[in-house]
């Protein structure tokens, strides 16, 4: 209100300068209906308000399952010397985009073929009150080495999710398929979760989300379990006293719907009943079903915890109309974090071969890799929104622009503005607290990969920046 009041008195003493001389002072009257009319022509400025506080940012993550890692680990034949610059890539903060969620795969698969994931416990103990055999080989298709990497990078969130149970838990006899889990082995199942966040443990790394379920609404070729909500909830009750009881420092995540959408009725279930409510900590949902249109109806944190464009098809382009293109993933993120308010953004694969969806495509074999935009689209927001930041309210009258502003722990501030139309613009924002210094600008697009750009300024408490068309432009503040 201080500022609309400041900008119409502005308006009021130009018009009073250029028809003082020609005019005799208006009456108290007229004065008042000028003020009206001002009001009413001049819009406010819109406003970033670095103050406020929406909701907490956990961070942004990518997943290399699926023996995902062992490919980086130079399964195919990257090098070390690659294997760093990848690595770089994906999780360091000066580098790459500085990912900060890793989410690994507890395999179901008694096997260790390509695009398998290992059990820990390939053969059935002959019951569900039998002593099982767990086996682990302290590698888990690469994740375990490269979970220790990103541990050394600084990443402190390693989220841990099952497709499926053991083929022998399950009421089709496989892994694959879909099946349920037969409720006289939900016990087991719990123990079976929490003895492999106790192996990754003994390895130095902290599960700090578990989750127990891939898509339950969506029966898949591969691992795949079916879970309707309200098994979901009968599976909690199990699940959340076992970790509980067990001294892991892991919160329990559920459930990972295929979508957004469809993650809602397991997250009413979860809310109805009071038992599952208290087993869960954070509430996961996936997007392939559609873009987010809700948010999630719980006061927990809540993840988009997978996604990538559908389709099988590797794209280094930044808007190709495609809808695999960077662009595309950029108004995603922009789109889950403000409709879906979602406290993290998890992208599918950080890195893969041929025909990927990935963010980095492999040589198969060889030792070199490409970068897709997709890519860059994800860096701009993960390199400078770090885990703790929150996310601050904007005010735009631009429906081209699709603005989010975040305030970090350490005090700066980013502003990410994503330009939907083909022309340049020009855009005024006033900023509400903190100390506003020259801003630097970083412009990702067709050409541009998180390049420095001076494309934005500041006079006092109004931020400018000139936005090249079809781009996204970061701008942080100290």
């Amino acid at each position: 209100m201080k500022r609309l009041t400041a900008l119409t008195a502005a308006i009021l003493l130009a018009l009073t300068s250029q028809v003082a001389a020609a005019e005799p002072v208006p009456s108290a009257a007229n004065q008042a209906h000028q003020a009206h009319q001002a009001n009413q022509a001049a819009p406010a400025r819109p406003a970033i308000d670095f103050r406020a506080a929406l909701q907490p940012i956990d961070g942004f993550g990518f997943s290399m399952a699926f023996q995902r890692a062992d490919l980086l680990h130079g399964a195919r034949g990257l090098s070390p010397a690659k294997q760093r610059e990848v690595l770089d890539l994906l999780l360091s903060k000066e580098k790459g985009a500085g990912l900060s969620i890793l989410r690994l795969g507890i395999g179901s698969s008694t096997d260790r073929v390509y695009d398998h994931m290992p059990t820990i416990l390939p053969t059935d103990p002959g019951g569900p009150d039998a002593t099982p055999e767990y086996v682990w080989d302290g590698w888990d298709g690469g994740q375990v080495w490269l979970a220790k990497e990103a541990k050394a990078y600084g990443v402190k969130r390693f989220y841990a999710d099952a497709w499926s149970a053991p083929a022998f838990m399950k009421t089709n006899g496989s892994e694959n398929n879909g099946g349920e889990l037969l409720p006289a082995w939900r016990q087991a199942y719990a123990n079976y979760l929490v003895q492999y966040a106790k192996f990754y443990e003994r390895e130095g790394i902290d599960i700090t989300d578990l989750g127990f379920t891939n898509e339950p609404d969506w029966t898949a070729t591969y691992a795949s379990m079916r879970f309707t909500p309200q098994q979901a909830v009968d599976f909690l009750k199990v699940l959340g006293p076992t970790v509980r009881a067990s001294g892991l420092k892991a919160g329990v995540v559920c459930c990972d719907a295929a979508g957004w959408d469809r993650q809602v009725a397991y997250t009413e279930a979860i809310e109805a009943d009071p038992e599952a409510d208290k087993a869960v900590r954070t509430v996961t949902g996936h997007r392939y079903s559609g873009a987010t249109t809700v948010p999630q109806p719980t006061d927990k944190h809540v993840w988009m915890s997978e996604w990538s464009p559908d389709g099988t098809t590797w794209n280094e382009n930044w808007d190709d109309g495609s809808g695999y293109d960077g662009l595309t993933v950029a108004a995603d993120i922009q789109n889950t974090l403000t409709v879906g308010n979602a406290n993290a953004y998890v992208y599918w694969t950080g890195a893969s071969l041929g025909a990927t969806r990935g963010l980095i495509q492999l040589a198969n074999p060889g030792d070199d890799y490409r970068v897709s935009k997709r890519y860059w689209a994800l860096a701009a927001f993960s390199r400078f929104i770090r885990p703790a930041a929150v996310r601050v309210p904007v005010t735009d009258a631009d429906p081209a622009l699709r603005v989010t502003a975040f305030r970090n722990p350490d005090g700066s501030r980013v502003i990410e503005i994503l330009n939907t139309a083909t022309t340049e613009k020009s855009a005024e924002f006033t900023l509400r607290g903190g100390h506003d210094r020259h801003p630097d600008g970083y412009v990702t697009d067709e050409t541009r990969s998180i390049a420095p750009a001076d494309v934005a300024s500041t006079h006092g408490t109004t931020l400018t920046a000139r936005l090249a068309p079809r781009a996204l432009t970061t701008i942080v503040l100290d």
